[in-house]
């Protein structure tokens, strides 16, 4: 007990002296594309300009969406000094020239490693080398740092001093880079990470691209499993500081890999908008993670819905609170910059179901102008919505007080 009382001790003291979080970075939660869904450790320098291409092409970053991300499996050992090296087979031109590829078409750049000596999948690791590696990125650079906790103790201290470690590395490098902590949720990193440095932290294992879990692996959660973790979680979250609820799957109706693992077998477009629509109210990430040179029309409508993006990037940064929470409905509201609400009303149950909801059950005591952000159109006004949700869809409304 006093060697646990010393070490938080000691970190609490660290923290006085460790400079203010830096929310100008990830001002807004990022959004992208995230090569790990689709490709795990498979990936190359003209796989991830293909994605760039079709990101800028299909409207996807006039949309928003501005980071590619590569995840595990790019590196290629140490050199003669230590110096992280990218694998020259996959990135014969390197991560800089990748990087420059990536600005010159308006883009940002991502990458990965772990605190760990080895990543998830089995690469060199960042353990012990952390104001070098984070030296290296800011050298190629590099944006955003996907920072993974594989191979990694279990104790909540130790996490704690790594992560602040690389934060400081980062801070340090001379490139203000964004620093995403994926600790994936076991030990809390919502008390901890704004403190350490981090902009934005994993609140859950992997997400499966499927509805729900039904299974006793946790390591195995689907689109509502996810939810019901970061719904609980609002208050820790707020400009510069997001809950990560992982990855989108949109777009991949059980493709064989790391979201086809453990039961994923695939969404319904419904299931799939549904994510999208509750991901932007939770101020999450967007990352696609499907093929974006071969989207359908479905997916696409999804991803490139602005009038819901626009949630997720809206000025004022709240996190919507679930209202109600029971096995058939689930209803959000979230505030927005202009004084409109959003509101999101999930139907989890397996039919259709008819609602019936007076915005005063959700606090709202005025008369509002209703728009549906899928319709795209206004459907209303007053101060309640009667209608059919579908199972497993999401109605969602921008309500503006007239």
């Amino acid at each position: 007990m006093k060697e646990i009382l010393i070490t938080t001790t000691c970190f609490l003291l660290l923290l006085k002296f460790v400079p203010a979080q830096n929310t100008k970075l990830a001002s807004t939660p990022p959004m992208g594309w995230m090569s790990w869904n689709f490709f795990a450790d498979k990936i190359n320098e003209k796989d991830l300009k293909e994605m760039a291409g079709a990101m800028v092409s299909s409207g996807m970053a006039k949309a928003g969406y501005n980071y590619i991300f590569i995840d595990d499996g790019w590196q290629g050992g140490r050199d003669h000094k230590n110096n992280m090296l990218a694998d020259p087979v996959k990135f014969p031109s390197g991560i800089k020239a990748l990087a420059k590829y990536m600005h010159d078409r308006g883009l940002k750049l991502g990458i990965y490693s772990d605190a760990a000596q080895l990543t998830c999948a089995g690469y060199t690791a960042s353990l012990g080398f952390e104001e070098q590696d984070a030296k290296t990125f800011a050298s190629w650079d590099i944006d955003y740092l996907k920072y993974d906790y594989c191979h990694a103790p279990v104790d909540v201290e130790t996490a704690k001093l790594r992560y602040k470690k690389m934060a400081d590395a980062l801070r340090n490098s001379g490139r203000e880079i964004v620093f995403g902590i994926c600790e994936w949720g076991p030990r809390k990193p919502w008390l901890w990470a704004a403190a350490v440095g981090g902009q934005l932290w994993r609140t859950t294992y992997d997400i499966r691209d499927k509805w729900k879990n039904l299974s006793a692996n946790e390591n195995a959660e689907g689109i509502l499993d996810i939810l019901d973790i970061n719904a609980a979680l609002h208050e820790y979250a707020g400009i510069g500081k997001w809950n990560d609820a992982d990855m989108l799957v949109t777009g991949l109706y059980g493709k064989k890999g790391p979201s086809g693992d453990l039961g994923g077998t695939g969404c319904t477009d419904t299931e799939y908008q549904t994510q999208f629509s509750l991901w932007a109210m939770m101020n999450a990430p967007l990352y696609a993670t499907n093929d974006l040179r071969n989207m359908n029309e479905a997916t696409k409508s999804i991803l490139l819905n602005k009038e819901v993006i626009a949630l997720n990037q809206d000025a004022l940064g709240k996190q919507a609170i679930r209202k109600i929470n029971n096995d058939t409905w689930n209803v959000f509201i979230k505030p927005l910059a202009n004084g409109d609400f959003a509101i999101a009303i999930l139907n989890r149950s397996e039919s259709a179901k008819d609602c019936n909801l007076s915005f005063t059950e959700l606090g709202l005591m005025d008369k509002y102008e209703i728009r549906d952000l899928w319709l795209h159109k206004f459907i209303g006004k007053g101060n309640k919505w009667k209608g059919t949700v579908q199972v497993h869809e999401t109605k969602l409304f921008r309500l503006k007080k007239i």
